[in-house]
């Protein structure tokens, strides 16, 4: 562990990153409750507590991106991390400059609103603010991930349009959709059951066979 978080410290600095680390969960925790990140890499290995506890910690609070390592690459792995709310998984070993780009893509990804026409959407109850990356329903704060925030505006943008699972994976994962890769439906139902934990209604995500995701959106009825 600290040969590996020495390694990539060295390395990412002479990329230009500001980088602070924790070797193990509580120590972890405390720095992000203390100090703003734009990203947390986080090992599933950690001593005492695991990654999966502390990303779990991590998700009652917070939406910051978090990039899981692990040694263990199988699905079931790489399904719980994305279940707990991770935005993207890579197994070690691993070459730094793949990790490197992952963090490119993720930090493009949850750059803020600026690209956008609009920093305001609203769908019925539902409503996100590009800019700040914050989500409400009827007003209630909706606790949503880096990835599934990004699903969500791609959904809510195009209202009623089918979007696809390549698409998807692209622009929310930053990587090619794969065969068996089910980690944008992961992220659909994670956030559909978010949705109806704040009785959204009127709004659905729907799975179009063969095809993607669409949103709609019905009036309430009197």
């Amino acid at each position: 562990m600290r040969e590996l978080s020495q390694m990539l410290t060295e390395y990412l600095s002479a990329e230009a990153i500001s980088v602070v680390t924790a070797l193990d969960g509580a120590a972890a925790l405390k720095l992000v409750a203390a100090e703003s990140f734009d990203l947390v890499i986080l090992d599933v290995m950690l001593p005492a507590t695991s990654g999966f506890d502390v990303l779990r910690r991590l998700r009652q609070t917070l939406s910051v991106p978090v990039i899981m390592l692990t040694a263990r690459g199988e699905d079931n792995d790489r399904i719980f991390g994305f279940d707990l709310g991770a935005d993207d998984y890579l197994s070690k070993p691993f070459n730094p400059k793949e990790l490197l780009a992952r963090m490119r893509a993720v930090l493009r990804r949850t750059g803020g609103g600026g690209k956008h026409s609009s920093r305001e959407i609203a769908v019925g109850d539902l409503r996100l603010d590009a800019s700040g990356r914050d989500a409400s329903v009827d007003g209630r704060a909706l606790h949503l991930t880096g990835a599934e925030f990004r699903v969500l505006e791609l959904l809510i943008r195009a209202p009623g349009r089918t979007r696809s699972r390549e698409l998807l994976t692209e622009r929310v994962l930053g990587r090619k959709l794969t065969p068996y890769d089910r980690s944008i439906d992961t992220h659909v139902s994670n956030l559909r059951r978010k949705l109806a934990e704040r009785k959204c209604t009127g709004v659905e995500i729907r799975n179009i066979r063969g095809a993607g995701y669409l949103l709609t959106h019905s009036e309430r009825q009197p």
